[in-house]
């Protein structure tokens, strides 16, 4: 009896609903926690049924619960019950008895809410709502997944463009205003069905899973007019926006982040481009194969033998006032990819620089080229200066700094030859390291050249930040220059201006007689390019006597013999010693 009554107290005091079902479902007992969770009609006649108080399926989930007892709790939700704002979720432990269900409730409803608020919190962007990275990586990988040949998805990279000067101008605040307005936009156009995530500060993904690529083209555009055209109102301010989206048709097999990479490509592509706003990749397109390329690429740069493929070319210089009397040249970078086949120079510095291996690179051009000038230096009495470019992430690794004035320092008698070339961009970057390096470089005996002069957003007043002794005009005002008088203009003010400073002037991508004699009168001290010759194997500059032996057009050739003869050979005395000039 005093067990019994210890049992009874129990079953009334126990906080966790305590119940027992026939096997019909209905309830045969109930404690006073399971009637305060489902209400004091539960063993009454019109209440007996446990189907009356949880969602449709929970009897069956229940039955083969215990009967096949393949697991021995449950969540289910339930019915919205009466004075109620929703319906509650619970937890349901339960086996059989004597032809009897015996079994517990547990009222989990603020578990489950607050788990599915992590959930949210861990899939969702805190301030539009959309989903986040992490989000729309799920989403994206599950639509990859269920892709197949028969099957369609594209994927959009939107990138709001100058999103920055809102922030800049107005605060944070109204940036994040006009970001909520744009995903809320956004999302009331799209299906429900297509899955829209933030994955940077002003860049957003749209995954279209069984969508073909026309008509997500068709759709984008929509979405650029929408964000476009209609301003977004924050307080007494209205702000137009526009976009640049990729969009790109995804194939099976290919990886989230080939995915990502690609598309993102494209938008950059958009951003640069006069596309309205929208560049579309198609499967199998050049663009995919290219990209491609540059992964296995950049893979490839990862390797130990990284610089097998690598080799080098020449480019000679040649004098517009002594021309057979010097054999100039710059040292040009090439490579082979394991195949043998032909890699693009331009490609291979992108690659160089999305890996983080230029200083391996520069590194090895810099090693091999010493190498062979201390090879071959007395095969090249004639050559006054060798160009050799450095890349901008060199510039600004320390450690490799260290190692270039360690290399200038073990190949002294050299040092007078080489003419290192940064480019305008990166001397502007940074100006009090690069004057530190130019100074360190000039005071080893080395030269320096300004690379691509013009071809950015030139501000002349740099040049008084540090002395260089070359300017290389960029090419883009050398091509076609006499169809050009602009670009003629242009290069005249070059001259006048390294003249003033004491620099001689280099114009690259000559690529004809009359370039070459229009640069010749203007006053230009050396051009480069296909007019005088291309390219070159190293071991065919040991056998040239100028940079001038290397011309193939008979007209050139005739005219720069001219010049030769109008300036008789004098001794060389400095690196850029050629005589004063006479425009013909």
């Amino acid at each position: 009896l005093q067990v019994q009554a210890e049992l009874a107290h129990t079953f009334e005091a126990m906080p966790i609903g305590l119940f027992t079902l026939d096997l019909h479902g209905r309830f045969l007992s109930a404690n006073p926690a399971l009637l305060g969770m489902l209400g004091p009609h539960v063993l009454k006649n019109e209440g007996q049924g446990w189907q009356q108080y949880f969602a449709d399926g929970a009897w069956t989930m229940l039955h083969q619960m215990v009967f096949n007892k393949t697991q021995n709790e449950m969540e289910i939700n339930s019915r919205a019950l009466p004075g109620s704002a929703g319906s509650k979720r619970f937890l349901v432990k339960a086996a059989l008895a004597r032809d009897k269900i015996e079994g517990s409730l547990q009222d989990i409803t603020e578990k489950s809410r607050a788990s599915a608020d992590l959930e949210f919190l861990a899939n969702h962007d805190p301030l539009t709502k959309i989903l986040n990275r992490r989000g729309i990586e799920k989403a994206l990988s599950s639509a990859i997944g269920r892709l197949s040949e028969d099957k369609a998805l594209a994927v959009a990279y939107l990138d709001l463009d100058r999103f920055k000067l809102i922030n800049d101008l107005f605060g944070h605040g109204a940036g994040n205003e006009v970001l909520q307005q744009m995903c809320e936009r956004v999302s009331e156009m799209l299906s429900r069905d297509f899955q829209f995530g933030r994955v940077g500060g002003d860049e957003f993904i749209i995954v279209f899973p069984a969508t073909p690529i026309a008509m997500a083209t068709v759709m984008c555009r929509g979405l650029i007019d929408s964000i476009g055209n209609q301003p977004f109102r924050v307080g007494n301010n209205a702000f137009s926006v526009r976009c640049s989206i990729g969009l790109i048709e995804v194939s099976p097999g290919m990886q989230f982040n080939d995915v990502m990479s690609t598309a993102d490509r494209a938008c950059r592509q958009a951003k640069s481009s006069n596309t309205g706003g929208l560049v579309v990749y198609e499967k199998h397109a050049a663009a995919f194969q290219q990209h491609e390329a540059e992964l296995k690429l950049i893979a490839l740069l990862a390797t130990p033998s990284a610089t097998e493929g690598l080799y080098l070319e020449m480019q000679p210089i040649m004098s517009l006032t002594a021309p057979h009397d010097s054999l100039n040249f710059e040292v040009l970078l090439r490579m082979r990819d394991p195949q043998g086949q032909a890699i693009r120079t331009d490609h291979l510095i992108a690659a160089g620089e999305a890996s983080g291996r230029m200083g391996m690179i520069d590194r090895w051009v810099l090693t091999t080229t010493l190498a062979w000038l201390n090879t071959h230096r007395t095969q090249l009495k004639h050559t006054k200066f060798i160009c050799m470019n450095l890349s901008g992430a060199s510039l600004n690794d320390e450690e490799f700094l260290g190692e270039i004035y360690a290399m200038l320092e073990q190949n002294m008698p050299l040092i007078g030859h080489l003419c290192l070339e940064i480019t305008e961009s990166v001397a502007l970057h940074d100006l009090d390291n690069t004057r530190r390096f130019v100074d360190r470089v000039r005071g080893y005996g080395a030269k320096v050249a300004l690379d691509d002069f013009g071809a950015g957003y030139t501000s002349f007043s740099y040049l008084k930040e540090f002395k260089a002794d070359l300017l290389k005009i960029d090419g883009s005002f050398i091509v076609d220059m006499n169809q050009h008088p602009a670009n003629i203009a242009i290069v005249e003010a070059i001259v006048s201006l390294a003249n003033n400073l004491g620099m001689k002037v280099i114009a690259e991508w000559a690529e004809d007689n009359a370039t070459v004699q229009t640069l010749a009168e203007i006053g230009v001290d050396y051009v480069q390019g296909f007019a005088v010759a291309r390219p070159q194997h190293p071991d065919k500059l040991l056998t040239a006597k100028s940079s001038a032996s290397f011309i193939q057009d008979e007209e050139l050739a005739h005219y720069v013999a001219l010049i030769g003869k109008a300036n008789p050979p004098q001794p060389i005395v400095d690196l850029f010693s050629d005589l004063p000039r006479k425009v013909h």
